[in-house]
């Protein structure tokens, strides 16, 4: 399938596809309200659509199995918004008061993370972007209300070059006299990373070339003529969308080594492998959540939502980007039962929440209880700390299916901590803020 064909297709079934909306009940006290931004239309809804499907799904499913969570129903309302920032920052405004407010946002977009890290501070809303958006929104004393757990963007591209350093055959010194390119989608998703890759080349002394691939990524063979040229030894990937099949296929023109080819997370998935076809095939990306149709909670969306003719992806159950937003689901969803408890009511409120996700933890017994034991590393974050451990690890493209190719990877601990800390200072400073308690 062509990539014009592939790219036309997503953007029909997600224009022909109503935006979802659970029937509301009457309104209640005992509700809970979850608000989704989705991008099921635009260059980047090839992730979008199975992303918000990931999420619709596992809700109704809580909701016929259980009858929500804690007694509580849950209407879960998406707002469309293209992958456009000010469109999001819009949905936001428009839903945050609805149904009693809403409890939580994910907009899978850095970009609209930037825009609402101050807007969710002063409405007391928390904002849960796990695996993306602002590195320093880890230091929970700065940011109380934003949520990005599972190892952030700078800790993932220092676990990374730990992994290249170990193809080389060692540590990090293994690093030293290499050529890395860094190619990334020039917004403020694919810039997020720079100067912790910068601060790693000057400490490890390997040389980085930065290729900035134009939004939304269908034009880039000027920037793997570049490429071939400079020889890289690796390559490192920050992409998102259709970027990522086309630098897929560009490189295998360019016959370069596609094991030695590396995305991040958000470059690692069917979505992005499929429809390069045999040019993925060796093709590397990292991972922090287990895709496959074995856990309990895919059996269970099965068997409550599909086997009984609903649901909005069946094409990607299963999937990378699937499993994934569901294990997003089930880290608010553990939230929300520590808050219950701790609050003693159904109906909890965003503050409340806020508390639910500082205090939640995500060890072998509650996932278990969720569905996800193994699907994804454990979580104990606090109010200090809103990243609460995580790790993550390589997998690989065989042309059929994703497989584990590395040990557990762990971020740089000594040179990211820092490095957030001195920005999360900065931003209260520029701010005029002061750091939150956690007395």
């Amino acid at each position: 399938m062509s990539l014009k064909k592939f790219v036309l297709g997503a953007l029909g079934a997600a224009v022909l596809a109503a935006p979802f909306s659970a029937p509301a009940p009457a309104l209640a006290e005992d509700t809970l309200y979850l608000p989704k931004l989705v991008y099921r239309t635009g260059p980047f809804a090839p992730g979008g659509i199975p992303t918000a499907n990931g999420a619709v799904d596992y809700w109704a499913m809580i909701n016929e199995r259980d009858g929500g969570v804690g007694g509580a129903k849950v209407i879960v309302e998406e707002c469309e918004f293209g992958y456009n920032t000010d469109r999001g920052v819009e949905c936001y405004e428009r839903t945050k008061n609805k149904n009693n407010g809403g409890l939580i946002y994910q907009p899978y977009s850095t970009g609209v993370t930037y825009a609402l890290a101050d807007r969710t501070r002063t409405d007391k809303i928390p904002l849960l972007t796990m695996g993306y958006g602002r590195a320093d929104a880890g230091i929970g004393k700065a940011f109380p209300w934003v949520f990005p757990l599972m190892t952030n963007y700078w800790g993932q591209a220092t676990g990374i070059m730990k992994y290249i350093a170990a193809q080389e055959g060692g540590g990090v010194e293994k690093l030293k006299g290499k050529t890395i390119a860094y190619v990334y989608l020039d917004i403020a998703y694919g810039k997020e990373a720079i100067p912790i890759v910068r601060s790693m080349s000057e400490k490890f002394g390997f040389k980085l070339k930065e290729y900035p691939v134009v939004f939304p990524g269908l034009e880039q063979k000027a920037t793997w003529l570049q490429i071939r040229r400079a020889k890289p030894d690796y390559i490192v990937m920050w992409g998102w969308g259709v970027m990522n099949q086309t630098a897929i296929k560009e490189a295998a023109k360019i016959k370069f080594p596609a094991e030695k080819f590396i995305g991040n997370w958000w470059a690692g998935a069917e979505q992005d492998t499929i429809p390069a076809g045999k040019a993925a095939v060796g093709y590397k990306a990292a991972a922090f959540g287990q895709p496959g149709m074995d856990f309990p909670v895919i059996q269970d969306i099965v068997k409550h939502v599909y086997d009984k003719g609903n649901g909005k992806g069946k094409d990607n159950l299963g999937q990378a980007l699937y499993n994934r937003a569901v294990l997003t689901q089930v880290v608010i969803h553990a939230g929300i039962l520590a808050a219950q408890e701790k609050f003693g009511v159904k109906g909890i409120s965003a503050e409340q929440l806020r508390w639910g996700m500082e205090n939640l933890v995500m060890d072998d017994a509650m996932a278990t209880k969720l569905g996800v034991k193994g699907m994804a590393p454990n979580l104990k974050p606090s109010c200090a700390d809103h990243i609460g451990g995580g790790s993550f690890y390589i997998q690989q493209w065989d042309g059929k299916k994703w497989n584990k190719v590395s040990d557990t990877l762990t971020p740089m601990e000594d040179l990211i901590l820092p490095a957030m800390q001195d920005s999360a200072d900065k931003y209260l400073k520029d701010k005029g803020l002061s750091a939150a308690s956690c007395g």
